[in-house]
């Protein structure tokens, strides 16, 4: 391909996870001329990084999959309740080679910046190849989780092992028998780590910064006879989980926890624990709201952690305190807890004992060094921002996402942002993002940029984006709704805690799919009333037609 060449499209999308998928299907089923890149060398978005020991979804599978193909859903057979990353892959490439995406995509391929000529109406986009696209709408599927976040350690070149990082990890399988391994990080993906590498390595060392609540995965195989109902009942498991709060299909109660007797409460708690998944989240309408309610209920937990571990020191250091259960991200294990019981495993409590940097040998604390020969850095994510300001996104009067973004995101419906026209984002950082199915969102978001695009083209606009009022108004209220929930109340990715320098605060919608949903919609319904529109230039209205006439001949 000449690299001097710009080449015109319609739409430019980032991204082949399920928000770069499902708007590669919709807009190319629109009739538009879309060209697709992904940094990775295949489709499956943070599924294609995360290959790490124990890489499983903690949604049932039937909910983290798309809707838009009936086909689909009746052609794919899930194989456990919670698939696992390979599984996860080969749905991926069932999708894409079903619906045949792939020839859209260019991958191994980076965009190195995008950037909005208002005379002319559409973005310029250039690749890490050298190559330009010029396209009239960009849509960022970019993902609220796919920037590692490097970790803040003193001394980590001078390691002399071998460093893994989970969210890059080989695509070759890694041997750790015989080895002396280090695990820092104890969230989702820490915790998976640690159950699996803790089978195969000689010695396991955990350096626990902060600990996880996490609850029992009971992960089973779908029996065929219950594959087949819910083929037969998909149409409307669906319809209920685009009108629920999670958007998906995790049982959700309005029972208050403190409306039922101790006795009945502490029944229920031990059902939604052996039930496993997150059944416990949704047992309790109030978990989020009533600081006394979570606590009981987080106290239950570190009950539960105390039986499962044999030596009473360890099992307390595993016990979370000092923030509300679920205001993290709620982890999923199978054995993890039990994983402690086994001899070689070693919990390095960082809360007394702190790391204080990275040797040639290992890791050195303040009451010594570790010796090692792996170390696993499971250290999360820049979180709902980090993709988009990872390189450079210039709107209007040469304004970046870095320069809007520096006390912290906006935007309106996490899908546009004032000041940069005909640009979309899925699962942006001011929508439910990762407080609901990010399947259901990613297919909202692309259907809500393609009824602004239809509304487009039946006008004859050239550009859309929302007015300075529209978006204050809807991150008033994004932050009306923050503190009515408990979220803000731990240091997580959730409110940009983990990473040094970004602007605090509780930027995503907590009021609910169903209601962010029902946001959406009516944006629609209203004709984008709070958007602003532009007419299209002379001569962006002459390219379109010399492109119709194109068209037609071919």
């Amino acid at each position: 391909m000449d690299n001097h060449t710009i080449h015109q499209v319609d739409a430019v999308i980032v991204g082949a996870g399920f928000g770069g998928l499902c708007a590669v299907h919709k807009f190319r089923e629109m009739g538009l001329k879309i060209q697709a890149f992904e940094a990775g060398g295949d489709v499956g978005g943070v599924w294609y990084w995360n290959r790490y020991p124990g890489a499983r979804v903690d949604l049932p599978s039937i909910d983290y999959s798309f809707s838009f193909s009936p086909e689909i859903e009746q052609e794919w057979t899930w194989s456990e309740q919670f698939a696992a990353q390979p599984e996860l892959m080969r749905y991926f490439h069932f999708v894409a080679e079903r619906l045949d995406l792939r020839k859209h995509y260019q991958f191994n391929t980076r965009v190195e910046s995008a950037r909005w000529d208002e005379a002319r109406q559409l973005w310029v986009v250039r690749t890490n190849r050298g190559e330009c696209y010029e396209a009239r709408y960009c849509i960022m599927a970019t993902g609220p989780l796919s920037v590692p976040k490097e970790p803040e350690i003193d001394g980590i070149a001078r390691f002399g092992g071998q460093i893994l990082r989970a969210a890059r990890w080989p695509h070759e399988p890694v041997d750790f028998s015989g080895k002396r391994v280090g695990v820092i990080g104890t969230g989702s993906t820490g915790i998976q780590i640690v159950q699996e590498v803790g089978k195969q390595a000689c010695e396991l060392f955990v350096f626990q910064r902060t600990p996880s609540f996490t609850m029992p995965m009971r992960n089973v195989p779908l029996e065929p006879e219950y594959v087949a109902e819910v083929k037969r009942h998909y149409a409307g498991i669906r319809e209920l989980a685009r009108n629920s709060n999670v958007g998906g299909v995790r049982p959700q109660s309005s029972r208050p926890f403190f409306s039922v007797t101790p006795a009945q409460r502490q029944a229920l708690l031990e059902d939604a624990w052996l039930q496993g998944g997150l059944a416990m989240l949704g047992t309790f309408a109030d978990l989020m709201q009533n600081e006394q309610a979570n606590e009981e209920v987080a106290e239950f937990v570190r009950g539960k952690i105390g039986e499962a571990v044999d030596d009473p020191a360890t099992a307390e250091a595993l016990k979370p305190r000092g923030y509300p259960i679920f205001a993290r991200r709620p982890c999923l294990d199978t054995g993890y807890y039990e994983t402690y019981n086994q001899p070689h495993v070693h919990l390095r409590d960082c809360i007394t004992d702190p790391i204080v940097s990275i040797t040639e040998k290992g890791v050195r604390t303040q009451s010594g060094e570790v010796e090692l020969d792996v170390l696993i850095f499971a250290t999360g994510y820049d979180g709902l921002t980090g993709a988009l300001l990872a390189f450079e996104v210039e709107g209007r009067d040469g304004l970046t996402v870095q320069q809007k973004w520096k006390e912290g995101a906006t935007s309106c419906l996490g899908i546009m942002m004032h000041g940069f026209p005909n640009l979309f984002m899925t699962t942006g950082p001011n929508g439910p993002s990762a407080l609901a199915n990010v399947v259901r969102t990613s297919e909202n978001d692309v259907d809500w940029t393609a009824a602004a695009i239809r509304h487009m083209q039946a006008q004859g606009f050239g550009s859309i984006e929302p007015s300075a009022q529209e978006e204050r108004a809807w991150m008033d209220l994004v932050h009306s709704l923050a503190p009515r929930t408990l979220l803000s109340k731990a240091k997580t990715w959730y409110v940009g805690a983990n990473v040094q320098g970004k602007a605090p605060g509780l930027t995503m919608f907590t009021g609910g799919f169903q209601k962010y949903r029902e946001h959406c919609l009516a944006a629609i319904q209203k004709g984008f009333s709070g958007y602003h529109f532009a007419q299209k230039r002379e001569r962006e209205r002459a390219a379109d037609a010399s492109a119709t006439v194109e068209n037609a001949t071919h």
